[in-house]
């Protein structure tokens, strides 16, 4: 049931943790992990090693990953009834981003707890404005599906996308999706990929989707990449004219009036409107007045 505001004790924290360079880690990160009677995580160890750098020892972790935050959301959830502050982190970045948080939220909130992010390093961010496409409008796709149909779909969803697309990948994948992005949107199509972001060996490279293969295929890609890709070109508008030549081609070759104005709306992105004026200008010229 929907609530005015929290009304539970307790308080969950998103809290981002640095995609590479340690000095990432914010003061009010800090503070906010050392308050925390508990930290989810993906990796104890790694997010031991974290603790310990931000002097934030013997701190009670539960791990979140794919095949565990449905049950995590349960314990934090028991946590969260008895008054407690939990803070999440994932092994890099924000929580909740093509990583564990999202379950852990809706718990929260469904028992009327107070949810709230600490802000921070973010590799999806990051990577969208050092890659000189435009920022204004762009999505977050995440990871594509490994194979199947619902790959194809997803490909194609961004074939079409006027914005700029983000997308993340693993290395030893990088060269197949990027083979997978140029024959759905073209080998000329601009892409930016990034990888191990604030490290020492960070990297940018920005080109058309064709080269981008054939370097990829040329090196053993190394760390987690993301691919920053522009969006698809606006289509020229269609003229009145080669709508008007349209019509009269589908109508030469049998379609109803309304069959034709259907299909050359589709055809051209047009509204069905103006296509349907434009069938009656043309029937009328037809007839001679």
């Amino acid at each position: 049931m929907p609530t005015d505001g929290p009304v539970g004790g307790g308080r969950l924290v998103l809290v981002a943790t640095p995609i590479g360079h340690l000095g990432d880690l914010s003061p009010r990160a800090v503070d906010e992990l050392r308050a925390a009677a508990a930290v989810v995580c993906e990796d104890t160890r790694r997010t031991g090693r974290l603790l310990v750098h931000a002097g934030v020892p013997h701190k009670r972790l539960l791990v979140a990953n794919e095949h565990t935050e449905a049950s995590c959301a349960a314990e934090v959830r028991r946590l969260l009834d008895g008054g407690a502050t939990v803070a999440v982190v994932t092994d890099a970045g924000t929580p909740g981003i093509s990583d564990p948080g999202e379950r852990l939220v809706r718990a929260a909130l469904d028992g009327g707890h107070r949810v709230e992010a600490v802000p921070g390093a973010s590799a999806l961010l990051a990577a969208l404005v050092v890659s000189g496409l435009p920022t204004a409008r762009f999505v977050m796709e995440g990871f594509l599906p490994r194979s199947g149909a619902e790959r194809g779909r997803r490909l194609a969803d961004v074939a079409g996308e006027h914005r700029t697309v983000v997308l993340y990948e693993a290395p030893h994948r990088l060269a197949r999706t990027l083979a997978d992005l140029a024959g759905a949107c073209g080998a000329d199509r601009t892409v930016a990929v990034c990888r191990e972001l604030t490290k020492m060996h960070e990297e940018t490279w920005r080109g058309a989707l064709g080269d981008a293969i054939a370097r990829a295929a040329a090196a053993d890609p190394i760390g987690e990449h993301v691919i920053v890709l522009a969006g698809a070109p606006e289509a020229a508008e269609a003229s009145d004219d080669e709508m008007r030549r349209a019509l009269a081609d589908a109508r030469a070759a049998g379609r109803t009036g309304r069959d034709a104005v259907a299909e050359v709306a589709a055809a051209f992105s047009a509204p069905r409107r103006r296509v349907y004026e434009l069938d009656v200008a043309r029937a009328r010229d037809a007839r001679g007045g």
